[in-house]
């Protein structure tokens, strides 16, 4: 009989045949392979495959092995398995070391050095990590969910210019918006939060930021602000992760808050207007006919055309007549002087003191706030 203390010699950490450990404990006992075969019913050449050639242990097998040695048969199912899933991991990282070519595409320090990833000189383990921070079995996977050529982000030409980079970013968001709980999207109520939220406009980042988070999932859109990283120039991006559940993550790239939130309602109309299979990856490129549509729909939802209108028959290029206009259609100054100065109505260096600027890490120069 094999005793605690023989059992405990066996690692199930090294990769070892549990064939080998079966012959050792017949050395101990003194038993031939012949006799073993004769105790449970098996040919010598099945048990010489099991000990010689690494043939898998059945828990049939390891049941009769129990009955016959005195070993459990959780041992040497257990053995087994760590056996198999040890061959599994050694095959996976001699695959994994091909793809180190792969890896150095992305922005690996950053990563590191933000707690997305753990750094690691090994690159295989470097690999490894990327697949942990996307969700993915391999490589391979990313190709097919990110760049394949009829992968949806391909269809934004801000996307092409680094789907390396510009992946690591949605994933942020996506990891993001996985942990805000959303109520099933509802159009109608997601169009009145949208009108609700007019006046966040005018708050520091401090009082609007939770209030619009928990406004829109309110109406079954998650909203993430995600810092921008290096090599991803994309700052807002409109996408469906379930058919309950809309995505808007905002980069914060340009920082003006008049930005921020045009940016925001131009995704909130992709939601309104556009069809859920549809990803939009914004950048500084023209757009095509549905970017268009929700530029308009933000220019529109922020100063209707009637107002506008109004303003343009105003002393506009007056602080005072801008600041009480904005007050009276309950929206920061700032989104007033962006307008104007998108239609040169007003120089890009005028007025910027009603305008303020917004950072997802750190305080600009006055007057800024953080998100």
């Amino acid at each position: 009989m094999v005793n605690d203390a023989q059992l405990n010699e066996y690692q199930p950490d090294m990769v070892t045949p549990p064939g080998e450990t079966l012959q050792d404990v017949l050395e101990g006992l003194g038993m031939t392979q012949a006799e073993l075969a004769k105790r449970i019913g098996k040919t010598p050449k099945a048990i010489s495959e099991i000990i010689k050639r690494g043939t898998e242990i059945t828990p049939a097998t390891a049941v009769d092995l129990e009955m016959a040695l005195g070993i459990p048969a959780s041992f040497w199912i257990s053995r087994e398995r760590r056996y198999r899933e040890n061959l599994a991991r050694r095959a996976e990282r001699r695959r994994l070391a091909k793809w180190a070519g792969w890896a150095k595409k992305f922005p690996v320090r950053f990563m590191s050095k933000t707690g997305l990833i753990k750094h690691s000189d090994d690159k295989t383990d470097q690999v490894a990590e990327l697949l942990r921070f996307f969700g993915i079995a391999s490589p391979e996977h990313w190709e097919k969910i990110w760049f394949a050529t009829d992968a949806a982000y391909r269809k934004s030409a801000v996307f092409n210019v680094n789907p390396e980079a510009n992946s690591v970013w949605l994933r942020m968001g996506e990891l993001q918006a996985l942990r805000i709980d959303c109520k099933p999207f509802d159009r109608d109520t997601f169009r009145e939060t949208l009108r609700k939220m007019l006046p966040f406009t005018a708050m520091e980042p401090a009082r609007f930021r939770d209030r619009a988070v928990g406004a829109c999932a309110d109406a079954g859109v998650a909203v993430v602000f995600t810092p921008p990283i290096p090599g991803a120039p994309a700052y807002g991006v409109t996408r469906w992760l379930t058919q309950e559940k809309a995505l808007v993550q905002l980069s914060l790239r340009g920082k003006w808050e008049d930005v921020l939130w045009f940016t925001f309602y131009h995704e909130a109309g992709h939601i309104l207007l556009h069809g859920k299979r549809d990803v939009f990856v914004e950048g500084e490129q023209a757009g095509d006919e549905k970017e268009t549509e929700a530029n308009e729909f933000a220019r529109d939802f922020l100063i209707p055309p009637p107002e506008y209108a109004r303003l343009l028959a105003l002393p506009y290029r007056n602080p005072q007549v801008i600041r009480k206009f904005a007050s009276e259609l309950g929206i920061s100054p700032a989104i007033v002087v962006g307008r104007l100065q998108h239609d040169e109505k007003l120089g890009r260096d005028r007025m910027n003191t009603l305008r303020m600027r917004f950072s997802l890490t750190a305080r600009e120069k006055t007057p800024s706030a953080s998100i």
